[in-house]
């Protein structure tokens, strides 16, 4: 009985020392806690790292104006009427873009929890929480954004030429050419994956692969 009872406890050591690990083991897998705040104080931008307990902070430019902000899991960003900043937990500074000349800004930005999306009427920023990077793809010529959408690992914008999916774990945007047959029936992001769904086939994008997987529908 005492030989068991020592195997037993043995074995729930073992599987309580795992448990982290297993937690771990797809990357984003566990919900994240919103673990960081967005302040403006005076005229400074500040970040405070509830995780690591550190402050990042940027300062307001001259006559520069704060038009919106907004924080969720790990990244914030802000958007003034001068440029788009942005921040991740254990950032050493804020990344930041200003608007160009002839360049209409966002409104506001999607946020996931390690990723936002923001965009101008000539450019798709996107912000990577994992590296701290600030991204942007530059629309082409009368090219258009349709849908955007920021799930809590992944990004993705719809332009009619093509569609881009963001990844917090690779950085960049990974882009997937589409053709005037598809016509758009949804768009969705949850958890690590982004999902297009057009008239004739299904359009994956996986966060951790930073890859686009397409599978043909049924024609009716």
């Amino acid at each position: 009985m005492a030989r068991w009872l020592k195997v037993g406890g043995l074995l729930l050591a073992m599987a309580v020392l795992s448990a982290p690990a297993r937690a771990q083991g797809v990357a984003g897998e566990v919900p994240l806690a919103d673990v960081l705040e967005i302040l403006v104080v005076d005229r400074d931008l500040l970040a405070i790292d509830a995780a690591g307990g550190g402050q990042t902070v940027a300062r307001l430019r001259l006559n520069e104006t704060v038009l919106w902000k907004g924080a969720r899991g790990k990244v914030g960003v802000i958007i003034t009427d001068q440029r788009i900043l942005a921040v991740a937990t254990q950032s050493g500074s804020w990344q930041e873009t200003d608007y160009r000349r002839t360049e209409v800004r966002p409104e506001s930005a999607l946020l996931g929890e390690r990723v936002a999306l923001a965009i101008t009427s000539e450019r798709v920023l996107g912000f990577d929480g994992g590296s701290g990077n600030l991204v942007e793809y530059r629309l082409g010529p009368r090219e258009q954004v349709v849908v955007a959408r920021a799930g809590d690992n992944v990004g993705v914008v719809v332009t009619d030429r093509r569609a881009l999916g963001l990844s917090p774990f690779l950085g960049g945007f990974f882009t997937v050419a589409l053709t005037q047959r598809d016509q758009i029936e949804s768009v969705s992001a949850e958890s690590n994956l982004a999902v297009l769904t057009s008239d004739h086939r299904v359009l994956i994008f996986r966060a951790t692969t930073g890859r686009w997987e397409e599978r043909s529908r049924e024609l009716h």
